[in-house]
């Protein structure tokens, strides 16, 4: 039960990374692979302030800090003209040396023994350690869901929104397509960066590789929670992402505790499920022409 209940805590802390994804991904309809740096930066800032006695200050720092991450793949690509893909990947390349930095030298922190927005949740209500973060994890997950959705209905976030479907079309419409950009991508960076900040103090350490294979991880969430409920919106996207991260986390546990993939695989295991989830909308082209190939053979 212990593994489950974790689980879901897991996939909940880690939906807040997959809508982020979800913003770059699916609304902004650009490869932002500036997330493992940005999920790691927070995750460090969260994890140094927090050393220092401030872990709600960490948390708010750590959003800050993937803001910024997000700023600067969105200065590459709108000012200086770099490809996406290759933008993301110069700013998560240069986060691992100032997350590094950030860290003080060292590639791995521990907050055992310090204070943190869950023991301070434990101390003030009482709580025991396990419902503490479970109440923390559902309360950020869901005041994150209900924040975007009336944020991508304002008149800003229908800009965004907009940019991603048609940047000529909004263009031409007088909008600040480049600005449109950049706040969509300090929002998508942000929520990933408040993601890796609460992980930090959830699990009682930062590690400088917490980040590797995040994106994939964001993905597999985003698209198996489209498998679920569909594209049928951005609100239901976001509530998607949030679904399919929980699925996620409690399809690894199912195979951590199967012990039919040892630890070494689970890495091969999230990039197959990807690569399923990713083949499905094929997979419903190839049963449709079947299905047209038979009608037409039993009329002829």
């Amino acid at each position: 039960m212990t593994l489950w209940i974790g689980s879901l805590q897991l996939g909940l802390l880690y939906g807040i990374m997959a809508i982020g994804i979800y913003i770059s991904f699916r609304i902004l309809n650009t490869p932002d692979l500036t997330a493992e740096g940005s999920f790691t930066f927070g995750l460090a800032v969260s994890a140094i302030v927090t050393v220092s006695g401030h872990p709600f200050l960490g948390i708010i720092l750590a959003v800050l800090a993937g803001a910024l991450a997000g700023a600067v793949t969105a200065f590459l690509q709108t000012k200086l003209f770099i490809h996406p893909v290759l933008a993301g990947i110069l700013t998560m390349s240069g986060l691992y040396s100032i997350n590094l930095w950030v860290m003080g030298g060292s590639s791995n922190l521990s907050l055992i023994g310090k204070d943190t927005i869950f023991k301070s949740l434990q101390n003030v209500f009482g709580m025991d350690a396990n419902l503490a973060k479970t109440v923390l994890a559902v309360l950020a997950a869901g005041i994150c869901v209900v924040l975007l959705i009336i944020f991508f209905k304002t008149q800003l976030g229908l800009c965004i929104r907009a940019v991603g479907d048609n940047a000529a079309m909004v263009s031409a419409s007088s909008i600040n397509v480049d600005r449109t950009k950049l706040i969509g991508f300090c929002v998508s960076n942000a929520l990933i960066g408040l993601s890796g900040a609460i992980i930090a103090q959830y699990q009682g350490y930062a590690d400088i590789n917490s980040g590797m294979g995040i994106l994939v991880v964001g993905l597999a969430s985003v698209i198996i929670g489209e498998v679920f409920l569909g594209r049928r919106g951005v609100s239901m996207g976001i509530v998607a992402a949030i679904l399919g991260s929980v699925v996620y986390r409690f399809i690894i546990a199912w195979a951590t505790k199967s012990s039919f993939f040892p630890a070494y695989m689970l890495k091969l295991v999230s990039a197959v499920i990807v690569a399923i989830a990713l083949a499905i909308p094929a997979f419903k082209y190839y049963k449709e022409i079947r299905k047209i190939k038979k009608g037409g053979e039993a009329d002829a």
